[in-house]
């Protein structure tokens, strides 16, 4: 038998206390808020912790999840060979807890925006869903499942809650 391959990603909405939120601008997809892919014998915690440090330079603390989001399309990576499996993704609000402002291998910019002007950044729909769901948190978690490519669709969403 074998098994399904599925990628486990982690984003974070870091919020600085002051309004603003974490953004880092990327060298594929543009302005995002930090996350990426959990490792193998990793935790959600503890990937999204290092994936927010690696891209921005920020350290964090994970406060609560809001959302939890299938990206069910098989799709090309931007090299246009490599293919990329479905994809869980689980977004979390997260505290700075310090660190400097940052880039990486992975992007180009980070930046803290005012949390009314994050949209105004973002232009990936996916991204954009997500950080709107953040946005009009309510205590129920966001569930959402999608496709990206050929084009972005939104084909179930529901709240998960008590």
């Amino acid at each position: 038998m074998a098994f399904p391959t599925h990628i486990v990603a982690a984003g974070g909405f870091v919020e600085d206390g002051e309004g603003n939120i974490l953004l880092v601008k990327t060298r594929d997809g543009g302005w995002v808020y930090p996350g990426g892919q959990v490792e193998v014998g990793e935790n959600l915690i503890d990937a999204l912790v290092r994936e927010i440090k690696e891209e921005s330079g920020i350290d964090t603390t994970v406060s609560y999840l809001v959302g939890v989001y299938s990206n069910t399309g098989v799709f090309k990576w931007y090299d246009g060979v490599t293919d990329v499996p479905t994809q869980v993704g689980f977004d979390f609000v997260c505290k700075p807890i310090g660190g400097e402002l940052a880039v990486s291998d992975e992007t180009t910019d980070s930046r803290w925006v005012a949390k009314d002007k994050v949209l105004d950044f973002i232009e990936q729909p996916a991204v954009r869903i997500r950080y709107q769901a953040y946005l009009d948190f309510n205590g129920e978690v966001n569930y959402k499942e999608y496709v990206t490519n050929p084009e972005f669709k939104i084909k179930h969403q529901t709240y998960i809650s008590r």
